[in-house]
Protein backbone atom coordinates (compact mmCIF):
# COMPACT_ATOMS: atom_id res chain seq x y z
CA UNK A 1 0.00 0.00 0.00
CA UNK A 2 1.28 3.30 -1.00
CA UNK A 3 1.56 6.31 2.06
CA UNK A 4 -1.44 8.01 0.53
CA UNK A 5 -3.08 4.72 1.01
CA UNK A 6 -1.70 4.08 4.72
CA UNK A 7 -2.56 7.83 5.50
CA UNK A 8 -6.10 7.31 4.16
CA UNK A 9 -6.77 4.10 5.96
CA UNK A 10 -5.43 5.55 9.28
CA UNK A 11 -7.66 8.42 8.99
CA UNK A 12 -10.51 6.59 7.73
CA UNK A 13 -9.92 4.26 10.43
CA UNK A 14 -9.87 7.17 13.88
CA UNK A 15 -12.47 8.51 11.72
CA UNK A 16 -15.23 5.30 12.64
CA UNK A 17 -13.67 4.84 15.79
CA UNK A 18 -14.86 8.11 16.81
CA UNK A 19 -18.27 7.52 15.22
CA UNK A 20 -19.03 4.64 17.23
CA UNK A 21 -17.14 2.04 15.08
CA UNK A 22 -14.81 -1.18 16.72
CA UNK A 23 -12.52 -1.69 14.26
CA UNK A 24 -12.55 -6.10 13.71
CA UNK A 25 -9.89 -5.71 11.11
CA UNK A 26 -7.74 -4.14 9.08
CA UNK A 27 -6.29 -4.90 5.58
CA UNK A 28 -7.52 -8.88 5.69
CA UNK A 29 -6.93 -10.58 2.35
CA UNK A 30 -8.14 -13.72 1.63
CA UNK A 31 -6.35 -14.76 -1.36
CA UNK A 32 -6.10 -11.60 -3.80
CA UNK A 33 -8.76 -10.00 -2.12
CA UNK A 34 -8.58 -7.29 0.22
CA UNK A 35 -11.09 -5.43 2.47
CA UNK A 36 -9.45 -2.13 3.85
CA UNK A 37 -11.12 -2.33 6.77
CA UNK A 38 -13.74 -4.32 8.58
CA UNK A 39 -15.61 -3.19 11.89
CA UNK A 40 -18.85 -3.68 13.83
CA UNK A 41 -21.36 -1.04 14.81
CA UNK A 42 -24.65 -2.81 16.33
CA UNK A 43 -26.21 -5.55 14.27
CA UNK A 44 -23.65 -4.70 11.57
CA UNK A 45 -20.57 -6.23 10.39
CA UNK A 46 -19.07 -3.20 7.99
CA UNK A 47 -17.52 -3.90 5.32
CA UNK A 48 -15.74 -0.21 4.64
CA UNK A 49 -14.44 0.05 0.75
CA UNK A 50 -11.41 3.23 1.36
CA UNK A 51 -10.24 5.64 -1.17
CA UNK A 52 -8.27 7.83 -0.82
CA UNK A 53 -6.67 10.64 -3.16
CA UNK A 54 -4.76 14.06 -3.12
CA UNK A 55 -7.43 15.28 -5.16
CA UNK A 56 -11.09 15.49 -6.45
CA UNK A 57 -9.82 17.00 -9.67
CA UNK A 58 -10.00 13.31 -11.46
CA UNK A 59 -13.55 12.64 -9.64
CA UNK A 60 -14.07 11.52 -6.77
CA UNK A 61 -12.57 9.01 -4.66
CA UNK A 62 -15.83 6.45 -3.75
CA UNK A 63 -16.26 6.62 -7.34
CA UNK A 64 -13.07 4.49 -7.79
CA UNK A 65 -15.31 1.74 -6.07
CA UNK A 66 -16.85 0.18 -9.45
CA UNK A 67 -17.97 -3.51 -10.10
CA UNK A 68 -14.99 -4.97 -10.04
CA UNK A 69 -13.71 -3.63 -6.69
CA UNK A 70 -17.45 -4.26 -5.46
CA UNK A 71 -17.48 -8.13 -5.94
CA UNK A 72 -13.93 -8.55 -4.88
CA UNK A 73 -15.20 -6.96 -1.38
CA UNK A 74 -18.52 -8.62 -1.56
CA UNK A 75 -16.68 -12.23 -2.00
CA UNK A 76 -14.01 -11.52 0.72
CA UNK A 77 -16.83 -10.56 2.86
CA UNK A 78 -18.20 -13.98 2.47
CA UNK A 79 -15.14 -15.90 3.73
CA UNK A 80 -14.55 -13.23 6.11
CA UNK A 81 -18.09 -14.52 7.69
CA UNK A 82 -17.98 -17.84 6.81
CA UNK A 83 -14.63 -18.21 8.17
CA UNK A 84 -15.54 -16.19 11.50
CA UNK A 85 -18.90 -17.42 11.92
CA UNK A 86 -20.20 -13.92 12.60
CA UNK A 87 -23.97 -14.12 12.82
CA UNK A 88 -24.46 -10.71 12.01
CA UNK A 89 -25.93 -8.80 9.04
CA UNK A 90 -23.52 -7.66 6.28
CA UNK A 91 -23.63 -3.97 5.24
CA UNK A 92 -20.85 -2.31 2.68
CA UNK A 93 -19.87 0.65 3.04
CA UNK A 94 -17.38 3.64 1.50
CA UNK A 95 -15.07 5.62 3.29
CA UNK A 96 -13.84 8.35 0.85
CA UNK A 97 -10.45 10.80 2.00
CA UNK A 98 -8.95 13.56 0.21
CA UNK A 99 -6.01 15.23 1.25
CA UNK A 100 -6.02 19.07 -0.27
CA UNK A 101 -3.92 21.60 0.65
CA UNK A 102 -3.46 20.40 4.06
CA UNK A 103 -7.06 19.37 4.61
CA UNK A 104 -8.39 16.53 5.23
CA UNK A 105 -12.15 15.55 4.24
CA UNK A 106 -13.97 12.56 5.15
CA UNK A 107 -16.62 11.12 3.66
CA UNK A 108 -18.51 8.30 4.99
CA UNK A 109 -21.23 6.48 2.68
CA UNK A 110 -23.34 3.99 4.70
CA UNK A 111 -24.88 1.20 2.71
CA UNK A 112 -23.19 2.28 -0.55
CA UNK A 113 -23.84 -1.12 -2.29
CA UNK A 114 -25.46 -4.34 -1.97
CA UNK A 115 -24.27 -7.44 -2.85
CA UNK A 116 -27.26 -8.81 -5.77
CA UNK A 117 -26.65 -11.93 -7.87
CA UNK A 118 -24.97 -10.17 -11.01
CA UNK A 119 -22.50 -8.10 -9.34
Amino acid sequence: MNELGQKGEQAAAEYLVAQGYKILERNWRFGKDEIDIIAEKGNYIVIVGLKARSTAYFGEPEDAVDKQKRRFLIRAADKYVIQKSIDLEVRFDIVAVIFEQGRQTIRHIEDAFYPTLRD
